[in-house]
């Protein structure tokens, strides 16, 4: 839905709100959807808002999302504290700034960086930030390679599976590059080395390999595409180098899967982008970006500015924006510690493997991963079914759950599934009531032998 844009049938520019509570301060209707004339008393606007929101869904119950829906209530306390903290202003705030560096250095740290120099990164307003941040450097780099050989660098690519997250076709078309997508075929539903290098050139900016697809939680094989690049760098004096995306898995893999190499330990990992507010238990917004080393970062992109006091180094794309995610993230490394986020993630990927192997026991489903990756895992219906994966999603919304139901991409557009993120806050017996409504769902629609399963979902779902 864009900004603005009703999309409900409800398009009278006159409509009201009419106070549950307005005998009792206020006579009036307020308008829905121009600024009233006159303000309200702060107890019912706030009520206004409240009730409204009620309407919403239960963040606990929805499993759709990958963002943070709980955190220890000194953290909360700790941003209501700190939201008027603008980020970006590090002379006003240099001790926010100084947590902001602690946390790049931290991160940097578990990734394998370097260690020679300080680390080089920022904190973002999101993964997606993130990710077009790795992306420019990308793209400056090549550039200045290819102007140091006389050569054209009018028609830049990119190489990455077309399970990628939105963030990277949007940041193609607005850096105008050319965006080669690894098609998924058959049960194959994420990129490889052996498809991912035919699309390689001497116009490749990068590859972007993905720690934890969208669509079904599985890893890409990083160490792989780094070997195989290698190879075909060395055969044509090419230097393509690799992004990864670990949005998910930046903040799962170092505690679950310590001795997979897929970060800077391979040498063509450039830079890594990750979400504090998914797997990294912020609430959102907050995203991470590392670079393997300063020389990765153009200074071209780094922006100096003294007009909030003293020098001001900023290569984010966002301007101000409040500092409170960051203190978040700190409070959580400093809580947590890397046993804290082992035992966390350990429970909820042990969560998933109950969930998605209880699911498979129920009969109709069959299983594209299992959560064996991330704590995340897609299924979609076989052959007993006489139901769409978006039936079982609308069905489970009446109970409250949200479980969202999408199909693949292209060249798997047939295939149509359904997907749980299972975050802290999803317990084992959450889990065992969703299994329940599920078998409920089942019944339901066994006994209805007529039914025309349901062809796609109402919109709200993905």
């Amino acid at each position: 839905m864009l900004h603005g844009k009703k999309n409900l049938s409800d398009t009278d520019p006159d409509s009201m709100l009419t106070p549950a509570y307005g005998s009792r301060s206020i006579s009036e209707p307020v308008p829905k959807y121009r600024m009233p004339e006159q303000g309200l008393p702060p107890k019912i606007a706030y009520d206004l808002v409240r009730d409204e929101l009620m309407l919403d869904g239960n963040s606990r119950l929805n499993l759709a999302t990958f963002v943070t829906t709980w955190m220890e209530d000194e953290a909360r306390q700790l941003m209501s504290e700190t939201f008027d903290k603008n980020m970006i202003d590090k002379d006003e705030y240099p001790q926010t700034a100084e947590i902001e560096l602690r946390c790049t250095n931290m991160l940097a740290k578990l990734w394998n960086a370097p260690q020679e120099e300080e680390a080089v990164g920022c904190s973002t307003i999101g993964s997606s930030e993130a990710s077009m941040l790795g992306g420019m450097a990308l793209k400056w780099n090549w550039r200045k390679r290819r102007e140091a050989q006389g050569k054209s660098a009018d028609k830049p690519n990119m190489v990455m599976g077309i399970n990628v997250q939105v963030c990277w076709e949007k940041f193609c078309r607005y850096w105008e590059i050319e965006p080669r997508f690894v098609p998924m075929e058959g049960d194959r539903y994420c990129l490889n080395a052996e498809e991912a290098l035919k699309l390689v050139d001497e116009n490749t900016i990068g590859v972007v390999v993905i720690m934890g697809s969208t669509f079904d939680g599985r890893y890409e094989n990083v160490k792989e595409v780094n070997d195989a690049l290698l190879e075909l760098n060395a055969q044509n004096g090419w230097d393509v180098p690799i992004h990864v995306d670990g949005a998910s898995g930046g903040f799962v893999a170092p505690f679950l899967q310590p001795d997979l190499e897929w970060d800077f330990r391979l040498p063509l990992v450039k830079s890594i982008n990750t979400s504090g507010h998914k797997f990294g238990l912020v609430y959102p917004g907050v995203g991470w970006i590392v670079w393997r080393d300063k020389t990765e970062l153009p200074e071209e992109l780094v922006f100096h500015c003294n007009y909030l006091g003293g020098d001001l180094p900023n290569f984010a794309l966002n301007f101000s924006r409040p500092g409170n995610q960051v203190v978040a993230q700190y409070y959580n490394f400093l809580r947590l510690g890397h046993e804290g986020y082992c035992s966390i993630h350990q429970a909820s990927q042990n969560v998933a493997l109950h969930l998605s192997s209880g699911i498979a026991e129920l009969g109709p489903f069959q299983l594209i991963s299992d959560g064996s990756s991330i704590p995340v895992f897609a299924f979609t219906t076989n052959e007993k079914a006489n139901f769409s994966v978006f039936d079982i999603s609308n069905k489970l919304r009446e109970r409250g759950w949200l479980v969202p139901a999408y199909t693949f991409p292209k060249n798997r557009e047939d295939l149509a599934v359904l997907r749980c993120v299972c975050k802290e806050g999803f317990t084992r017996d959450m889990a065992d009531m969703l299994l329940l409504d599920m078998q409920h769902a089942i019944d339901f629609f066994a006994s209805q032998p007529n039914h025309r399963p349901e062809t796609k979902g109402s919109g709200f779902h993905h």
